[in-house]
């Protein structure tokens, strides 16, 4: 191989890493920022007063709102994806995911117009949900099927990265913004400012994204084989078994994560009193522990196998569990910091190998389809009322059912861990 050759390929694989790392933190930037906001905001402006809490349970339903979108958006996106390719898909699905975050700056409130606000918010919600189905899974093709063999964790792990990078940057955008306004102007507008810079995101991961090629892979699939008409009945046909595993195998890193933080933020800045910016920095600084145990499992993963290092990590979440009653409920901000810190490590190992796990799963003619429908059920299940059920478990019982909860989660995710059966091998996800 010519010296030239040499640079082009170093060339390429930093461009797709680069579209797969930029796509997932625009993904998690704006699925953060609302979730901040459903905690911090969303409650008192978008729905009628009754009480506080009928308000944040009111919001985190909006928020569940895009986990119900998911599978739907995982289907449509997979359905192109498998049939026109990973890079038009991934295109399409940042443009739906991205309009419908910069729109939601826009919305008038409950005081303004009445019930169509909550309407016009859940309806974004929606798309928003709609667009982020199809936004992982052609994130993490886009990496593993171009990985060079030996290293399907390792680059499978550069999109999972995206989610302390969005994480970081819209806490820190909500940082800001408290400690620069007051809190009625943050109630008033500030609050629209993150979602308003999403649009300078999303075209910064357009701009990378098209200049993509396709994955060998797809070239690949399609050279041997038609593409499939109907990629999700051939999936639920042929690979049932394996949708079944990758949906369990997801449900902990969801559930983990959302209660590490969408919950604890309003948990504990509203019932337990913790002060919201102390709170907040603490969730920004614990997000690092994220960031290292995913390089950590990717690299680990690579020696030992995707689906042991889930299984290690399904066990951490488990004793995250029996942690979280004394931790979170500590009444100090060094318990509540060490709680984040612990989860959110556990995070990155239920997390980080996923990306090349699950696409694993599934053969390249129906992967983006299987993978996506696989991701976003179980997040369906693990995120998308987990919010709204640890509020009501911890209003009534305390923490210790939300330690329950967490467990049970871990539970069903190593019992789709240890169903699964590795069909391929990894040069065959080139």
């Amino acid at each position: 191989m010519s010296q030239s050759q040499t640079v082009a390929d170093r060339r390429k694989t930093v461009r797709v890493l680069l579209a797969s790392l930029v796509g997932t933190s625009v993904e998690f930037y704006d699925f953060y920022i609302y979730a901040t906001a459903t905690s911090l905001v969303f409650g008192p402006l978008f729905f009628p007063a009754s009480s506080t809490s009928a308000q944040l349970l009111s919001s985190y339903a909006s928020f569940g709102l895009a986990f119900l979108a998911r599978p739907l958006g995982g289907v449509l996106f997979g359905h192109f994806g498998d049939r026109v390719g990973r890079k038009s898909t991934l295109v399409a699905s940042l443009l739906l995911m991205g309009g419908s975050t910069a729109a939601i700056a826009f919305l008038p409130t409950f005081a303004m117009v009445g019930w169509i606000a909550p309407a016009l918010l859940c309806l974004l919600r929606f798309g928003q949900g709609l667009g982020l189905g199809g936004e992982w899974s052609g994130a993490a093709l886009l990496a593993v099927e171009n990985a060079p063999p030996g290293w399907r964790a390792r680059f499978g792990m550069v999109p999972q990265l995206g989610a302390p990078l969005g994480f970081i940057a819209a806490n820190g955008f909500f940082l800001i913004l408290g400690a620069t306004l007051s809190l009625d102007q943050f109630r008033d507008w500030g609050w629209r400012v993150p979602f308003l810079a999403s649009a300078l995101l999303v075209g910064l991961g357009m701009w990378v994204r098209l200049r993509l090629t396709e994955t060998t892979a797809f070239t690949a699939a399609l050279r041997d084989e038609q593409p499939a008409r109907v990629p999700v009945m051939l999936v639920l046909k042929q690979h049932a078994g394996a949708a079944v595993a990758g949906t369990l195998g997801v449900i902990a890193c969801f559930a983990l994560y959302y209660i590490a933080t969408a919950f604890a933020l309003g948990y504990g800045t509203t019932t337990l009193g913790y002060d919201r910016q102390s709170f907040l920095q603490a969730q920004l600084g614990a997000i690092l522990f994220m960031a290292a145990g995913i390089i950590a499992a990717g690299w680990l993963a690579d020696s030992v196998g995707e689906r042991r290092v889930l299984l290690g990590g399904c066990v951490a979440t488990m004793v995250v569990g029996t942690l979280l009653p004394s931790l979170l409920g500590s009444g100090s901000m060094t318990g509540v910091f060490a709680f984040m810190a612990i989860a959110l490590l556990a995070m990155g190992f239920v997390y980080g190998p996923l990306g090349a796990w699950l696409p694993g799963l599934f053969p390249a003619r129906v992967r983006y389809t299987g993978s996506s429908l696989a991701f976003n059920l179980g997040g369906v299940i693990g995120g998308g009322l987990t919010p709204a059920f640890a509020q009501v478990m911890a209003e009534r019982g305390g923490l210790p059912p939300v330690g329950v909860y967490l467990a049970s989660a871990a539970v069903l995710s190593a019992t789709g861990l240890l169903l699964s059966r590795r069909k391929r091998q990894a040069t065959d996800l080139r």
